[in-house]
């Protein structure tokens, strides 16, 4: 089969480009720049060079493939709720290019989106979560136009989704640990974020390109959730920093507009993930892998 990949060349896309390349697939990897352009074709995929501002463009490629496993996604925090605009934008355009096809298209979501919830398991929809997420939208477009012909899932990753290379929110709050210093958690710490390791998740990918179900919900979790406050002990071990409990003004200070994912609360289960894909976790997980690869 012949793929389209949007987000080829990013931390987790070049993961799933690698992954469906090394099954015998082919892949058409959507790039931006030259470097990404470069970094797609190095891997043995055919470029598309495209953006997330060009839906119609994305579409006419999502139209020319087999499937599409969608990935990209502005990172960029200052206009987060544009970006999940246009997220939804051009998932709409994708879904609409493929309806009738019974071809495949995976959209990316978030276990975030789910914070405080006491099990987030793939049954859990949209409208179960606390607050709406601005997000959200595109996991809705799953469900129409799994009703239209098209064989559309999502895969829902883990907040972190690590590996060497990682510039996700761990590093994010290794970053503030070096600047504040000090490790910081929120009061217990005893909120749980889970964790995959992105070529565990690239194998999830690929698996529901495969075989997945219309409308399903996949969740690419190792373990059902980490302690923040593990994290920043290690974090604090790792840096020869105090770890410290925030509470009230302090929480703000520390972790500024990152507190709300400092705060979340994601217990997840991939048990149904599991079983029907024939899915299980290889790698390392967080913990390990935070220990080994991410103070080089």
């Amino acid at each position: 089969m012949r793929y389209f990949v949007t987000g080829a060349s990013g931390f987790v896309g070049s993961a799933v480009t690698q992954e469906l390349i090394g099954a015998g697939h082919q892949v058409l990897g959507m790039a931006r720049s030259d470097a990404g352009a470069a970094k797609v074709a190095a891997m043995g995929a055919e470029v598309f060079r495209g953006s997330l501002d060009d839906a119609e463009g994305m579409a006419q490629a999502a139209a020319g493939t087999d499937g599409v496993a969608h990935l990209a996604f502005n990172h960029d925090f200052s206009k987060f709720l544009e970006n999940c605009v246009t997220d939804g934008r051009v998932v709409t355009a994708m879904g609409a290019a493929l309806a009738g096809s019974g071809k495949p298209l995976i959209v990316t979501s978030g276990i975030g989106l789910f914070s405080g919830l006491p099990l987030i398991t793939e049954a859990t929809v949209i409208g179960d979560a606390p607050h709406r997420h601005p997000r959200a939208v595109s996991e809705e477009a799953v469900t129409t136009f799994a009703q239209q012909g098209v064989r559309a899932m999502v895969v829902r990753l883990a907040p972190s989704t690590h590996d060497k290379g990682d510039h996700g929110f761990v590093p994010m709050i290794i970053g503030m640990a070096r600047e504040k210093g000090v490790s910081a958690y929120i009061g217990a710490g005893d909120n749980l974020w889970p964790g995959v390791h992105r070529l565990d998740a690239a194998r999830l990918y690929r698996l529901a390109l495969e075989k997945g179900t219309a409308g399903a919900r996949y969740h690419a979790t190792d373990e059902r959730g980490v302690p923040f406050r593990e994290i920043a002990t290690l974090i604090g071990r790792k840096l020869g920093l105090p770890v410290e409990s925030l509470s009230g003004e302090a929480v703000a200070a520390h972790f500024t507009w990152f507190a709300p994912f400092a705060q979340m609360d994601i217990p997840t289960s991939s048990a149904w993930t599991r079983e029907t894909l024939g899915w299980q976790p290889r790698e390392i997980g967080l913990l390990e892998d935070l220990d080994r690869h991410y103070f080089d």
